[in-house]
């Protein structure tokens, strides 16, 4: 799927198409007035007061009607430089871009006309509304005027906007296919998780949610443990001094929960790091012992805006596949390039591709020295050459304490979800006063990265959820077999002694001796989308084998049944697709 913000044509194509709705908007209801109208990855949208009235579901059509007429019409869209004192004239009865104004330096100020539609604008737009005919609504919301709770609620309008018909109708295509994955939606169906108003933003994982939940653990420490990582548990609540010493406090306490014990207040921790630099602190280190790489699945908890919550994606609390690891400056380049080829290992084996952003120091606010920064960024950059992998410089996006390297999926709708990331720390190092004894006896402070590769366990199993559809592979499939015999009383003394048997060997089987028809058996058990069902008849308990139906799959072999768990094993023991 496109990310229309990444692509400088289409960018500017619905930058023009969100003016070209405000006309619209404007002509429909005359009392409009209207905040700010972005472009943003999935298309455009525009905030907009309307009064009283308020936009339904039935109303989009009538706007892309009145849009469809601007279009048509072909007005060209004229460029204006205007003073200060103009626009404030000009738009004297619009209170939010009155606002908006009151920001801008004269001398700089730009607005674009359409017809009889004016609006203040930095621009670029294509020349003509003739170029915007190729557009949809896809939804609207209520939104607060600055994203503040406590201002009023405006009306967000949602489209998109592309060069040609046919490139629309495959976007709106994936937009349809996005929605049959809905984390959300599946998640229900299958009975992987649920949320309650009693815990708003906090998941409960059920039965077959804690199964992929625990696989996903258990290939993780594996894995980690294959790259000589120490592992550790740090507590979930702290006291205000350490967050105090790691600088949270200051710079993100309206974000942490906290809460009095014995006269002192602690807070429940936002982030692992400061547990970590404690445990590091705890022993001497010499040189020799670096680098040291310390893991933790540690749960934090972040208060999100309400509205921002979204099923797995956005939560209070998650777990994130947390590491940090202590080095010599030496050893920053070795260090992140084994560290790619790990991140690469663990995304293939999802079938998940990903690109590489290398975030560098910000123009301002920053800590540390330049030829440090300078050297840092250098040694991240050669570390993806050595590994094999291209780059892309995101200037100035780099934290405060050091530059980073951001690692974006791509699902297989096209999607891309920035979930890994490297970052390399200069600050808390010095906040905490770690040290190493170097080989001539003097102390030295070691260089610390974070880096996560899930990012957070709850919000890489959405990303699952939607990359397979449910669909998951065998290996981490919650029901791996299905074992349906075709009549009860002739098959189910054979059916169960083949469930009994997968069971035995670990492989997550189910019979279905239901007293329901064969199809209806095996339709809900595509429905749960179950990779295996095995129909057990006659023939089956003649020649002891097995009639198999995939998921996604209306077609059936046979095979013996020992040939059948020699395939089943294989298949999960490499983690197959």
């Amino acid at each position: 799927m496109i990310d229309i913000k990444e692509n400088e044509r289409l960018s500017v194509m619905n930058h023009s198409c969100a003016h070209m709705m405000a006309q619209a908007v404007k002509r429909l209801y005359p009392n409009a007035k209207f905040w700010v109208g972005p472009v943003i990855s999935e298309g455009f949208y525009y905030d907009i007061d309307l009064g009283d009235e308020v936009i339904r579901d039935e109303d989009l059509p009538k706007i892309e009607k009145e849009m469809k007429k601007i279009a048509k019409d072909g007005k060209r869209i004229v460029r204006k430089e205007i003073s200060k004192v103009e626009a404030l004239e000009m738009f004297k009865d619009d209170p939010y871009k009155i606002d908006l104004i009151q920001d801008l330096e004269d001398g700089n100020i730009t607005c674009y006309q359409q017809g009889e539609f004016i609006d203040l604008c930095r621009g670029p737009h294509v020349d003509t509304v003739k170029e915007l005919k190729n557009f949809k609504l896809l939804k609207h919301s209520g939104a607060y005027w600055k994203g503040d709770a406590n201002n009023k609620m405006l009306q967000r309008i949602y489209g998109v906007c592309f060069e040609t018909k046919e490139e629309l109708e495959e976007h709106l295509n994936l937009l349809e296919e996005a929605k049959k994955r809905d984390h959300k939606k599946i998640g229900r169906e299958l009975g992987l998780f649920m949320m309650s108003e009693y815990a708003p933003g906090m998941p409960f994982f059920l039965p077959n949610g804690m199964i992929i939940r625990n696989l996903l653990e258990s290939f993780w420490y594996e894995e980690h443990t294959k790259e000589n990582y120490k592992f550790i548990k740090t507590p979930i609540m702290m006291s205000k001094e350490l967050w105090e010493v790691s600088g949270h406090w200051e710079n993100y306490k309206e974000n942490m929960y906290t809460t009095m014990v014995d006269d002192r207040e602690f807070a429940i921790k936002p982030m692992n790091c400061p547990g970590s630099l404690l445990v590091f602190k705890n022993a001497l280190h010499s040189y020799k012992d670096l680098p040291l790489r310390m893991g933790e699945l540690g749960q934090v908890h972040r208060h999100e805006a309400s509205g921002a919550l979204n099923g797995l994606f956005r939560v209070r609390t998650f777990t994130q596949d947390d590491a940090h690891i202590f080095m010599r400056p030496d050893q920053i380049e070795s260090e992140v390039m084994e560290l790619i080829k790990f991140i690469d290992r663990v995304y293939s084996v999802f079938g998940l591709s990903y690109r590489i952003e290398l975030s560098t120091r910000p123009e301002k606010k920053y800590i540390g020295d330049l030829a440090i920064w300078e050297k840092s960024e250098k040694a991240l950059a050669d570390a993806c050459v050595h590994a094999g992998k291209e780059y892309k410089v995101n200037p100035g996006d780099g934290a405060f304490y050091g530059p980073k390297l951001d690692f974006h999926i791509k699902d297989s709708l096209g999607r891309e979800w920035q979930c890994g990331t490297i970052q390399l720390d200069m600050n808390l190092p010095e906040r905490f006063d770690l040290s190493y004894v170097e080989s001539d006896g003097s102390k030295a402070r070691p260089v610390m990265l974070h880096r996560v590769i899930f990012g957070s366990i709850e919000r890489f199993i959405g990303i699952l959820i939607e990359h397979f559809a449910g669909h998951f592979p065998t290996w981490l499939a919650p029901t791996q077999v299905m074992v349906v015999p075709v009549h009860y009383e002739k098959h189910v003394d054979f059916a169960s002694e083949i469930n009994e048997k997968l069971n035995a060997l670990g492989f997550r089987s189910k019979l279905d001796a239901r007293n329901e028809k064969l199809g209806y058996r095996i339709r809900e058990a595509q429905m749960q989308k179950v990779p295996y069902q095995l129909v057990i008849g006659d023939g089956e308990i003649e020649n002891r084998s097995v009639t198999i139906r995939k998921a996604m799959s209306k077609e059936s072999i046979t095979m013996p049944l020992d040939e059948f768990i020699t395939m089943l094993s294989a298949e999960v023991k490499e983690k197959r697709l």
